[in-house]
């Protein structure tokens, strides 16, 4: 575990920064334009090879990985944690949007979270493939078609909620939210894998 940390643990945190500055760019810019300028987070995580959960989750073996997905999450949201201090301090006119982002997933409810957590997972475990190929094309288009499908990103989703204010964060059902969205984001990443596994254990 000490080895994990040691490794995996500095690369997801800037991996979690690297979303912030995502979020921030989508937050201050907002429609199809702040869709768009969000891949740089993205792209900046695969290019350097860094740690994120949802480049991650897709990818795991079924034993010895479940570890380094704990500390890969666990690294994100330290990232988000510092870059929202940041923001929350520097860029106060970010806060009134990050809250109506979290306003909007506690509206939603912790089932439709998940589902929609499902959807994100999927296209990022599918543009991640694609960018790990040499195609980078799939990663600047499912970025944006993400966030206007209105899909839930938990990482990018610490970030938002890390940023509202506390009193608003701190309400119980938040982190039931937060953690279906999770889970979410884990059966999405697998989906094409688990959906092939099936389809090849039907044919034996």
């Amino acid at each position: 575990m000490m080895k994990l940390f040691r490794d995996v643990f500095p690369l997801a945190i800037l991996a979690g920064i690297c979303i912030s500055i995502g979020c921030v760019v989508n937050l201050r810019v907002g429609g199809v334009a702040g869709a768009v300028l969000f891949a740089f987070g993205l792209t900046t995580v695969v290019y350097y090879g860094l740690k994120l959960y949802t480049g991650t989750a897709g990818f795991i073996r079924r034993q010895g990985d479940w570890d380094m997905l704990a500390v890969v999450l666990l690294g994100n949201i330290v990232g988000c944690l510092l870059s929202a201090w940041l923001i929350g301090y520097a860029q106060p006119d970010c806060v009134e949007p990050a809250s109506a982002v979290l306003a909007g997933r506690l509206a939603k409810g912790a089932f439709a979270c998940f589902l929609l957590a499902i959807g994100c997972g999927f296209i990022m475990t599918t543009a991640v493939e694609f960018a790990r190929k040499g195609k980078m094309l799939p990663l600047l288009l499912g970025v944006p078609v993400f966030i206007l499908c209105g899909f839930a990103h938990s990482i990018a989703d610490a970030f938002y909620f890390l940023v509202s204010p506390s009193d608003q964060l701190l309400q119980p059902q938040v982190l039931w939210v937060y953690l279906c969205e999770v889970l979410g984001n884990f059966v999405g990443c697998n989906l094409y894998r688990w959906t092939l596994f099936f389809s090849t254990v039907e044919k034996q």
